[in-house]
């Protein structure tokens, strides 16, 4: 995959699946503009132009350093909030509404005339397993994440003749930061393992390869899909 001269944004950057992306991108020659709330230490040694930017809020000028083309926009933002349903506030699906969803929709809504010019763009927003595969206690996580896969198709359809394709990919468990409560000790990593047929914890790199081929011209054939990067958890037996 080569993605040299173009200009890609990847929104939450600074740590596990954004970072882990903005590191294969980076090295596959891509012009990378990252957007955070915060400039991490790892994320800086990239030397990607850095953009303040919390999703959450009205982005206001913080995108109009973009370039006038962009080829591609990641938005890895998300939440994990594993709770019994009757302990989730309604206070709680709004707020993970609000960076799953609205963030998507502002940051993509900010940027889609760049896209139009690139001639052929790439969007990549992500799901979860448990949009599609009930589980317990992701109430709220799956109800934010099928919203984004609803967004995704609905998207992928419009621009299509725009010639824009917008997919998704729905992670398992993966080792990051978000994650960092699930994973805390060798008991619950081994746990967790075991719900995966493969038998081990999905890695960020994992989950950037999958998004870099979708942000690539080898994938220019694909859209409106929704691509499981779950070890076989959503699938089978």
């Amino acid at each position: 995959m080569e993605f040299a001269d173009k200009h890609i944004l990847i929104v939450g950057a600074s740590s596990g699946i954004g970072l882990a992306t903005a590191r294969l991108l980076a090295q596959l020659g891509a012009r990378l503009y990252t957007a955070s709330r915060h400039l991490s230490p790892e994320l800086a040694e990239l030397g990607t132009t850095f953009l303040p930017l919390d999703a959450t809020q009205p982005l206001g000028p913080a995108l109009e350093a973009l370039p006038d083309v962009l080829h591609g926009v990641v938005y890895c933002p998300g939440s994990i909030r594993l709770r019994p349903f009757e302990r989730i506030a309604p206070d709680d699906f709004r707020a993970d509404f609000e960076v799953n969803v609205m963030g998507a929709v502002q940051v993509l809504q900010a940027t889609m005339k760049r896209l139009k010019k690139a001639n052929g763009a790439s969007v990549v927003l992500f799901s979860t397993v448990a949009a599609e595969t009930g589980m317990t206690f992701h109430t709220s996580v799956a109800t934010a994440k099928a919203a984004v896969e609803g967004l995704t198709r609905a998207l992928a359809a419009e621009y299509a003749a725009s010639n824009i394709r917008i997919n998704a990919v729905a992670p398992s468990l993966t080792n990051t930061p978000l994650a960092a409560a699930l994973l805390s000790s060798p008991e619950k990593i081994e746990a967790g393992a075991k719900r995966h047929p493969l038998q081990r914890i999905g890695q960020p790199q994992d989950v950037a390869y999958m998004a870099s081929f979708l942000l690539s011209d080898h994938s220019s054939f694909i859209t409106g899909q929704v691509h499981a990067v779950d070890g076989g958890m959503g699938r089978l037996k």
